[in-house]
């Protein structure tokens, strides 16, 4: 079904390949392109979808760099280097005249393989400021290059730095809220769940005050990746492997006891029975072990749109989130 190629990618890949479309890329990576899809049978999207995991890292980092090209940061935004990596990188907007302010923090999607810091990330910034608290939005390195164990430490270790740099930047270091899409809500749950990660980077569970997942898919990797209507299995497989234990490890439904982040909420679209299922079962495993997470089915939404439109007014997600900041202050 084509709306489970766009949970699992978003609008990224689907804006691959328009750019491709409209030879916006680097010539070498349109014959690329070209060369992987011609005479598939599913179509020129489908075709980029699975493609993906295949195609070179300078197809993809072009990729990546169009897409973050086409969206400028909100004003004020402030890049800050949070690793060796040129990956490890975030951007920082504050609240004017506020001390000590919480942090938002965002992790962009891209199917574990591509994705900018960029992405959807303007909107989110104005709104989180105008309520008081700073918006950060942390690249990561991606698969093949990373495995999806080093992002997720790389994602401890941009909540590190701004805990870290706290005092410098006006920021408080134990009111930390994660929000992901996409892939990057699975990231931000496995950070959430499985202790070790935050535990390495030297930040104690109890300074994630909340977490926001927006629209994944892939809290139960085994279930997800097994599914017969998962039309992206090769990008799971070149995130996930084939080992049973390794999935299970990258798993945080699996990861689910007890220490997690205290609160969730998740919001799946509403007409995608596979993120309903995978939010559910992720929540009922929280909820079981003494969190609490809720799950709001949000109407009217795809997969791109819902991480778009998060922070404009009247956005029914939106007021969900920010009902949910009220209780994190």
């Amino acid at each position: 079904m084509r709306w489970i190629m766009i949970g699992a990618l978003g609008a990224t890949a689907l804006g691959a390949a328009a750019l491709a479309q409209r030879e916006r890329l680097p010539a070498e990576c349109r014959q690329e392109i070209m060369q992987l899809c011609r005479g598939y049978g599913g179509g020129f999207r489908q075709c980029i979808t699975t493609a993906l995991p295949k195609l070179s890292d300078p197809c993809r980092k072009a990729i990546g760099a169009r897409a973050a090209a086409a969206r400028p940061p909100a004003p004020g935004t402030v890049e800050h280097s949070y690793g060796a990596d040129a990956r490890q990188r975030l951007d920082l907007v504050r609240p004017q005249g506020v001390a000590k302010t919480p942090v938002l923090l965002f992790i962009h999607g891209g199917g574990w393989s591509i994705g900018d810091k960029s992405h959807a990330a303007g909107s989110k910034a104005k709104w989180a400021n105008s309520k008081g608290w700073a918006f950060a939005s942390a690249n990561y390195r991606l698969v093949p290059q990373a495995t999806v164990e080093q992002q997720a430490a790389d994602i401890a270790s941009a909540i590190a730095w701004l805990r870290a740099n706290a005092a410098r930047q006006g920021l408080d270091p134990d009111r930390i809220v994660l929000m992901g899409h996409s892939a990057g809500a699975h990231l931000v749950a496995l950070v959430g769940t499985d202790p070790q990660y935050l535990k390495a980077a030297g930040v104690p569970m109890e300074a994630i005050e909340g977490v926001v997942l927006l629209d994944g898919a892939g809290y139960d990797v085994a279930a997800q990746a097994g599914s017969p209507g998962n039309i992206v299995k090769p990008m799971y497989d070149a995130a996930f492997g084939a080992d049973p234990k390794r999935q299970a490890a990258l798993s945080p439904t699996v990861q689910a006891a007890a220490p997690n982040a205290s609160r969730w909420l998740i919001l799946p679209i509403e007409h995608r029975a596979d993120s309903q299922a995978q939010s559910k079962g992720l929540a009922d495993a929280l909820n079981r072990a003494g969190a609490t997470a809720t799950v709001v089915a949000v109407p009217g939404e795809s997969h791109g749109s819902l991480n778009k439109s998060l922070g404009e007014a009247g956005d029914f997600a939106t007021e969900q989130v920010e009902g949910f900041l009220a209780g994190a202050q």
